[in-house]
Parts: structure tokens; C-alpha cells; sequence
């Protein structure tokens, strides 16, 4: 049987990969996408989308309780587990259902079965109905990842889960362990912990969102705590010792180990890539701890072979993937493509406070030899936050002291994640703090804190 031809092949249809596919058809090209599970990957399905419905479902919940601040009345507030995952789920369903449609829309070949690459320029797919050759000039790989399992902390499904599990659980967790405060440790932390579940992060470095700059994590942290969450830092779980309906975990920190009792643990300890059954050795594809090695535009050093997403590298972001994926199609087209710069792409996370950040941490700043000015504006000093009831909050500003080069924004607080944008397009521009500081901010809005911590980072601060 002769291979089927196309002008190029997307391996994996998360939003790196069907971003890709779309981008190619879209500048004429003739597109296939294989998929071995769902259209839309983990971050549609088990991921970004359907645990931003769970945490809303808990923030609802949460401001249930809190009505009587907004001269309110609500009695008996409860929830309803199955219902609340069934939400979710739907949610995410939605939305995988919109990807098929629009691969339709842009005429994409969608073949769902295991890719491997016999040879360079093939891809051989093992679907239900046998093995199908398909053949390009261009193949893009975007496998995406999956959950990293330390030896001895494995998951079960039973006592012990990954993100998969989480997101549909049997039962309400009482007592909880969160493995790992990075983005999705601490999401589900404060989603259980808001439904009542008694919670624990354990973190093996020296603070929570060890990613974020270090006030921020500080601030959040207060929070966490505030809220009923013990905190963790610098302690490592040895091992779980799972009996009848409980987990014994042996947690060692500088003073030495102790054990706790705990009915439900949730691993997030960091993420591996799914670089394994593809045949990428034999083709002589550079692999570095589970990650593809890619250059600037994500070519592989292997003619025709790109890798983009997860699979090629931090940030681990779906966004990312997805900028990727249309400057690969692109470049694969003949067009002039730019490289995507990891200093301005934001990072989220959507705990109770919301945390967002784009560019370099204040250290970070100061260890690249910065001379840096700092602005920083609190929440409460905002009409707007007040007016929420969302008083507690902080964005903070990191510049360049010599060019006003803005470096770096970090927030932590009510919406930050949308509003950081104003930031990353700063960034985009190259803005200076001057652009920022004339620009005319809308009142009253969470946004006018964005202006209040530039005016901060150089003395002009107006209401604090």
C-alpha cells in the first residue's frame, strides 16, 4: 500500500499540535494530525480547561460563604461532588467537540491512532483498523507530556493520584496531601482545601510557586495559610506507606523525619515528556532528559523534523505550544516566522489568590547584573478591589534603572491572570516605563494598580 502524501504531518493534537495543523491549512497546505487518545490534548481535557471549571466551582462556593459581607443571604450552602466533576467534564467535552469541527472547517486530515517514524519523512500510525503509512517533507512533533511518578510515591487511583485522578474523584479527600506547590499542586490544594478537605503542601524547595518571585510566593503563602492550608517548605516525602484506607508519609525536612496520616495524596512533581516508542533515536533526534533538543524555530537538526509544546521544553504552557505551532507551520510554508521569546510569555496559576507573572523575578533581574528600580502597589488600595471585596493582592514591578526597559511584572491577587496581559503586550513593544506611565489606565478597574506600580518603581506613586 503506498503511503498517503501530505505537504506535512502534526504528531499529537493539543493546543500546540492542532494550533499547528490549523496554521498550515489555513496558509494552504496539505495537513494530517494523528492522535492516539482525545483532540485537544491533555490541556483541553485533563488539564487547563477542566480545572479551571472545578476551581470556579469553588470560588463560587467560597463567595457563597462569604455573602453576608455583601449584605447578602445564603443558608445550608453545600455541594455536590458528582456534580460539580460533571460540570467540568462537560466543559472540557465542549470544547474537544469544537477542535474536531474546526479540523473539519480547515479540511485537516484526522487520522486517531500511535504514530511512530519508521524513516525520515514517514510516519506510520497503528489505528483500529490496522497500520496506515502516511509520508511529508514536514513532520512536527507535539506528544506533549505527561505526570512525572517518583519511585515509592506511584499513583494508584485508590489513595495516591496524579491530576487525572483528581479531576474525577470518587470521594471528597478529608485529609490531603499535595505533593509539589508548582502550578498544578497548589490549583488542587486550594480546590479541595476550599470544599473543606484538610490540606498539606509539601515542597521540596525553600518556598511555595518556587517559579514565582520570592514576595509573591510570600504573599501567597500568607494566604494559603490563612485559608487552612499547612505549608511545607524545604521537606521531601520519602515514602508512603499505604495501609486500609490511609497513607503513612514519611516527610523529611533539616530537622529529621516524621510521619503523617493522610487518606488521600495527589502528586504534581513536575512533568515528563512522551518522547518514548517513537523511533526519534534511530532518526538521530537529540534527546535531554525526556525533552526534545530544538533550536530557536523548534527544528530538531533532523531535516524536516521539528518538535514544538512540552515535548520541546520549558515553559511547560499551553499557550506556548500553541505560538509554536503557527510559527512552525510558517516556517514550513516558506513564510517568515519569528522566534518566540520565553521572557514574554506569562505564566498562571489559578488558586485563591490568583498568581501571574511575565519576564524576570527581582533575583533574577539583579543576577543578570540589572541595576533595577521596584514598584509595587497593594490591593487595597484599589477602589475597584475594595468594591469586589477582594482587598488582598500585590503587583509588583521590576525596570531596567538605566533604560526604563520594563524586565519583569509579577501580581498576586483577584484576576491577575487577566490582567498580566497589559504587561506581556508591554513586553512585545518594548515598552519603557514612560509608555506605561502616560498611558491613561480606566477608573474604576483592577488595571489602574498596573499604572500605580510603575508610578511606584520611580517615586510617583498617587495613592499610596
Amino acid at each position: 500500500m503506498a503511503a498517503k502524501s501530505f505537504d506535512m504531518i502534526v504528531i499529537g493534537a493539543g493546543p500546540g499540535g492542532y494550533v499547528a495543523a490549523i496554521r498550515g491549512a489555513q496558509l494552504g497546505l496539505n495537513v494530517a494530525i494523528v492522535e492516539r487518545e482525545h483532540l485537544g490534548g491533555i490541556c483541553l481535557n485533563w488539564g487547563c480547561i477542566p480545572t479551571k471549571a472545578l476551581l470556579r466551582s469553588a470560588e463560587v462556593f467560597h463567595l457563597m460563604h462569604r455573602a453576608k459581607d455583601f449584605g447578602l443571604k445564603a443558608e445550608g450552602i453545600g455541594y455536590d461532588l458528582d456534580a460539580v466533576v460533571a460540570r467540568s467534564r462537560g466543559v472540557a467535552k465542549q470544547l474537544s467537540g469544537g477542535i474536531g469541527h474546526l479540523m473539519k472547517k480547515n479540511k485537516v486530515t484526522v487520522v486517531m491512532g500511535e504514530a511512530t517514524l519508521p524513516k525520515a519523512g514517514v510516519v506510520s500510525v497503528k489505528t483500529d483498523k490496522g497500520v496506515e503509512e502516511l509520508s511529508a517533507k514536514a513532520i512536527v512533533l507535539a506528544t506533549g507530556a505527561r505526570a512525572r511518578t517518583l519511585p515509592g510515591l506511584e499513583a494508584d487511583g485508590d489513595l495516591v493520584w496524579t491530576y487525572k485522578h483528581a479531576l474525577q474523584p470518587k470521594r471528597m479527600p478529608k485529609k490531603l496531601l499535595v505533593i509539589g506547590s508548582g502550578a498544578i499542586g497548589i490549583e488542587f490544594a486550594s480546590f479541595f482545601n476550599t470544599l473543606g478537605a484538610d490540606t498539606t503542601v509539601v515542597e521540596v524547595m525553600d518556598r511555595v510557586l518556587p517559579v514565582e518571585d520570592a514576595e509573591i510566593s510570600a504573599f501567597a503563602k500568607k494566604q494559603f495559610v490563612k485559608q487552612g492550608m499547612k505549608i511545607l517548605e524545604k521537606t521531601t516525602v520519602k515514602k508512603l506507606d499505604r495501609g486500609n484506607g490511609k497513607v503513612t508519609a514519611h516527610l523529611e525536612d533539616a530537622k529529621g523525619t516524621t510521619t503523617a496520616e493522610f487518606d488521600t495524596v495527589i502528586s504534581a512533581v513536575g512533568i515528563v515528556g512522551n518522547v518514548e516508542n517513537l523511533g526519534l533515536e534511530a532518526l538521530g533526534v537529540k534527546i535531554d532528559r525526556t525533552h526534545v533538543v530544538v533550536d530557536e524555530f523548534c527544528r530538531t537538526g533532523v531535516p524536516g523534523l521539528y518538535a514544538i509544546g512540552d515535548i520541546a521544553g520549558a515553559p511547560w504552557l499551553a499557550h506556548k505550544a500553541s505560538h509554536e505551532g503557527v510559527m512552525v507551520a510558517e516556517l514550513i510554508a516558506g513564510k517568515h516566522a519569528h522566534p518566540i521569546k520565553p521572557g514574554s510569555i506569562a505564566g498562571c496559576t489559578y488558586c485563591h489568590p490568583q498568581v501571574a507573572s511575565v519576564g524576570m523575578t527581582e533575583a533574577k533581574a539583579k543576577e543578570a547584573g540589572y541595576e533595577v528600580r521596584v514598584g509595587r502597589f497593594p490591593f487595597i488600595g484599589n477602589g475597584k478591589a475594595i468594591a469586589l471585596g477582594e482587598p488582598e493582592g500585590l503587583i509588583k514591578t521590576v525596570f531596567d534603572a538605566k533604560t526604563g526597559e520594563l524586565l519583569g511584572a509579577h501580581m498576586v491577587g483577584a484576576e491577575v491572570t487577566e490582567l498580566i496581559q497589559g504587561y506581556v503586550i508591554g513586553r512585545t513593544l518594548e515598552t519603557t516605563e514612560e509608555d506605561l506611565m502616560n498611558t491613561v489606565f480606566p477608573h474604576p478597574t483592577l488595571s489602574e494598580m498596573m499604572h500605580e506600580a510603575v508610578l511606584d518603581a520611580y517615586g510617583r506613586v498617587i495613592h499610596m
